[in-house]
């Protein structure tokens, strides 16, 4: 008898009662215990997070950054109120703990009450980081903590991000600031340059005019020096001049009688005495008349001296943003010294002017006594003829010799106080003239660095960004999200369901092909006890309970596509694989039967955990243990895994092909040693007939 009618024969024996029937219908819909029912209970748990009872505690207290409130808390309970992504509970921090504790919640997500002030400090000196408090309990369940984790990561990320954007506007703002505030700066910077270069041009005329004023302070000193020595003479030889002429008064008043006879003995000595008065009185007036000529010039010079000194203070010190105390106070007293000797050189030039009635009555003086002396001088032979005559002129001349006399030691004394200043003047601009040159050495550099930070600082302006409004806005968003996540998934499972159906599936087929050989012998003893055919015996086990597989195939996914709503991107083509994997899995199931008896079913358990372990259908195997990763490549159902991935979500086929080729050797392997093991099971033996365990 053929194996398809031995099969056939096989699969009769369950339309001959109810019981049979109702065990046949059984098999049948006990993948979709696995299949379906198990895939049902977790298909979607995301859309459901809303009944998840959750606790929230906001004790967030608010704050105030730059004048303005901040209520974080507010907005983030508002927010996750308004999502719906769990079923938010707004209770007291105890009551939250308690509820965690107990059950009554699954977990808490507590503001603390300084979470906006630390927020809002981030725009201050000592930024602190706002921290939200999540509290679990794995002991109510490890799965919902797990999702909280994620959940609440994207919830920090949210409130982070809109801070940030606080803080970050912050900053575009401030670099706006630094620009305008550096713009204004560079400006500035060219005006200082502008009044540096104006500076160092009057540096310069000061320069050049302490040169002319220190070689014209050299020529009034040595002026005054020459009028200082004459005018001393003119002293001397007046001061002479009264002593003899008082000589000659006292003689001649006190010896009036005896005047006579002494003019007449005397006369040649009167005479000479006359011409000397006259030759001393020429050179008082020679004296004069030079300092009548140089005392212009000198007041000249004086006053030169002393107004440049007096700009010069001015520009250096007064008008200068940094002056130089020390030379700021050399300055003042030359510039005092300077108008010390402008005012003598003012007294001395007033003193000198035509019409000055001291000089003027000076010299009316010293010629009235020139034209006495020389009367005298010339009168002197014949005094004895007109004594009474001389006696008035001689006293007359004393007379005006002592006025002579006492003005030129005034003058004298003028004059030497002048040139004393002078003197001082002429130190002073010399120094002046150094300082003038430092200074203009100075301005130099002042004005070349002045002009290196003017463009230093425009071309720092033009460096630092000037955000307007929607510049601002769109930055602050770049830099508080400046990584987005472009998550694209080239063939993304709908959910929970379609995800974990790869794996779901091939386990249901394989308990029912399991369940299957429970009721269904893995050998048919006819054929075994006709001693047929091995080969003939082996498939005459296999084709039911493949059959039988194939219609489990066909219930599942119904359920699953029309039920559940799975949806397959290659619905054709995951029908025809399943029906080789049930196949696969029938032939090996079989084999251990056959071969091993009763302690086969427990090696059908066995191998199916240890498929369930290894095959990567919830963690990627390489976070399995190394055992598993050693024995991931020999098993059918990794393969059959990764096929269904590619069938039911989409991608390319090649681990199709590979899977059907594994499972096509797998399912001819397992036939094989099935034939061996009837070959062996036709000989009768006494383990056979007395079997030492039994299932």
């Amino acid at each position: 008898m053929r194996s398809p009618k031995l099969a056939a024969l096989e699969l009769k024996r369950f339309g001959r009662g109810k019981l049979p029937r109702a065990a046949l219908v059984a098999i049948l819909l006990l993948p979709l215990l696995y299949g379906a029912l198990y895939l049902y209970s977790f298909w979607d748990p995301y859309s459901r997070l809303d009944k998840i009872p959750v606790a929230l505690v906001n004790e967030d207290r608010g704050a105030t950054a730059d004048g303005k409130p901040i209520h974080a808390g507010d907005d983030i309970t508002k927010g996750l109120l308004e999502s719906n992504t769990f079923a938010w509970h707004q209770v007291s921090d105890a009551e939250a703990r308690e509820g965690v504790e107990n059950g009554t919640y699954y977990l808490s997500l507590t503001m603390p009450g300084d979470f906006s002030s630390r927020i809002a400090s981030s725009s201050g000196d000592s930024p602190e980081t706002g921290a939200l408090r999540v509290r679990t309990n794995d002991a109510n369940n490890y799965i919902v903590g797990q999702i909280s984790r994620t959940v609440f990561s994207e919830v920090r990320t949210a409130a982070s991000t809109k801070s940030s954007r606080t803080f970050l506007d912050k900053i575009f703002i401030s670099f706006s600031d630094i620009h305008d505030a550096t713009a204004k700066a560079a400006k500035g910077a060219g005006d200082l340059k502008q009044g540096v270069d104006k500076a160092k041009k009057g540096s310069k005329d000061l320069a050049d005019g302490l040169k002319t004023a220190k070689t014209g302070s050299g020529d009034l000193a040595a002026g005054l020096k020459k009028l200082d020595k004459g005018a001393k003479d003119l002293e001397s030889g007046s001061r002479k001049v009264a002593n003899g002429t008082q000589t000659l008064a006292d003689k001649v008043n006190g010896t009036a009688d005896q005047v006579r006879p002494y003019l007449a003995n005397n006369g040649k000595s009167i005479r000479d005495t006359a011409r000397l008065v006259s030759d001393s009185v020429t050179a008082a007036q020679n004296n004069l008349a030079d300092l009548v000529r140089r005392a212009p010039l000198v007041r000249s010079a004086a006053h030169k001296a002393d107004d440049g000194l007096a700009r010069f203070h001015r520009e250096a010190c007064v008008d200068a943003p940094a002056p130089d105390a020390e030379m700021c106070e050399l300055l003042r007293k030359a510039s005092v010294s300077a108008g010390d000797v402008a005012t003598i050189a003012d007294d001395v030039h007033e003193l000198t002017k035509d019409d000055a009635a001291d000089l003027k009555t000076l010299d009316t003086r010293l010629t009235k006594l020139k034209k006495q002396a020389d009367e005298l001088a010339a009168r002197a032979p014949h005094l004895d003829e007109d004594v009474e005559d001389a006696i008035r002129k001689i006293n007359e001349l004393n007379a005006g010799a002592k006025k002579v006399a006492a003005g030129a030691d005034r003058l004298h004394t003028g004059i030497t106080e002048a040139k004393t200043g002078s003197v001082s003047l002429d130190t002073g601009v010399g120094k002046l003239k150094k300082g003038a040159g430092a200074l203009d050495g100075g301005l130099f550099k002042l004005a070349d660095g002045s002009g290196t930070l003017a463009t230093g600082l425009k071309d720092g302006a033009a460096q630092i960004p000037d955000y307007d409004r929607q510049d601002r806005d769109r930055r602050t968003e770049v830099m508080a999200d400046p990584v987005r996540l472009a998550s694209q998934s080239l063939h993304k499972a709908p959910n929970y369901g379609t995800g974990f159906a790869p794996y779901f599936i091939p386990l249901s087929l394989w308990v029912g092909a399991m369940v299957a050989y429970m009721i269904i012998q893995p050998l048919n003893r006819r054929a075994l006890a006709a001693g047929g055919s091995a080969w003939r015996i082996a498939l005459a086990g296999w084709l039911p309970v493949a059959a039988i597989g194939v219609l489990q195939v066909a219930a599942l996914m119904s359920v699953l596509h029309w039920g559940l709503g799975l949806q397959m991107a290659r619905a054709a083509g995951t029908v025809g694989f399943l029906a080789l994997v049930t196949c696969c899995f029938a032939a090996i199931i079989q084999w251990l039967n056959a071969r091993f008896g009763a302690a086969g079913r427990i090696l059908v358990l066995a191998v199916l955990m240890l498929q369930l372990t290894s095959a990567g259908g919830t963690y990627p195997v390489q976070t399995s243990p190394g055992f598993f990763n050693a024995v991931h490549p020999f098993l059918p159902m990794t393969y059959v895994v990764e096929a269904l991935r590619r069938l039911i979500t989409g991608g390319g086929i090649g681990p199709v092909w590979q899977a059907c080729a594994v499972l096509t050797a797998f399912t001819l392997g397992a036939l094989a040693l099935t034939a061996v093991s009837a070959r062996k099971r036709q000989v009768w033996t006494l383990d056979r007939l007395h079997p030492e365990l039994t299932l």
